[in-house]
């Protein structure tokens, strides 16, 4: 498969390397000063860029009818639109706030626990993500993804806040996000009352989970049109 690679930092050089391995190839590559390749040659693009540059990304692929694999966060005011214009002009695109599998995994854990909680009044949800201090975007946007599970199926649960003052309302859940050096990423639900905790928790240990979860996700959209998920990518 011929791949393009619409940033390349440090998660762009991670699937490089794994996609290579996988006998893929790299056709074009950029960042906000480098570009290499041919853009118009790739089968799909995989989007690990910044907050700024993603929605151009995505829509000069839409231009190229070539599928496109976005792992940015911070833009998703943007997403609708995107999502419609995807659908109108039978385009493909796959958005994920992370592509680790075990995050995918993760999340299926957190849907099914807040079913579990949301009938016990006592406990309040909150979310606690550590990132590096490079990461530009608060909270994370798997974070968000978190945070919307649990608003989607819990009884009280309306919306999130980062706001210390509002961590003790009721209809609100805690994003706790904290930047450290030379964390990966981890990501912590927690059902606190007055007896105990009850916590699930996700660690990355390297940028590899990521990259093959975004390699995957391309191998599955080439040649296929419309809008996915990573659960149809795991089928789960």
């Amino acid at each position: 498969m011929k791949l393009a690679l619409l940033g390349f930092g440090k998660m762009g050089k991670t699937i490089e390397g794994l996609a290579l391995q996988k006998g893929h190839i790299i056709v074009y590559k950029n960042t906000s000063t480098i570009e290499e390749g041919s853009l118009k040659e790739a089968d799909v693009a995989i989007e690990f860029s910044n907050p700024q540059a993603a929605v151009g990304n995505i829509y000069k692929c839409f231009e190229l009818g070539i599928p496109i694999v976005s792992g940015t966060t911070g833009w998703l005011a943007e997403l609708p639109k995107v999502k419609k214009d995807c659908e109108s002009r039978n385009r493909t695109f796959i958005y994920a706030s992370n592509f680790s599998i075990g995050v995918h995994l993760f999340f299926n854990l957190n849907e099914h626990l807040v079913k579990l909680m949301a009938p016990w009044e006592d406990y309040s949800a909150a979310i606690e993500e550590i990132h590096h201090t490079q990461k530009l975007d608060a909270p994370s946007g798997t974070a968000i993804t978190l945070a919307e599970q649990i608003i989607d199926k819990h009884p009280v649960k309306e919306n999130w806040t980062l706001e210390e003052e509002e961590k003790e309302e009721e209809k609100s859940i805690f994003i706790d996000a904290i930047r450290t050096p030379n964390v990966k990423g981890t990501h912590t639900v927690k059902y606190t009352s007055k007896i105990d905790t009850i916590s699930i928790k996700h660690e990355a240990n390297s940028r590899e989970g990521f990259a093959k979860g975004a390699i995957l996700a391309a191998e599955f959209i080439k040649d296929k049109k419309g809008i996915f998920t990573m659960k149809d990518v795991l089928e789960i």
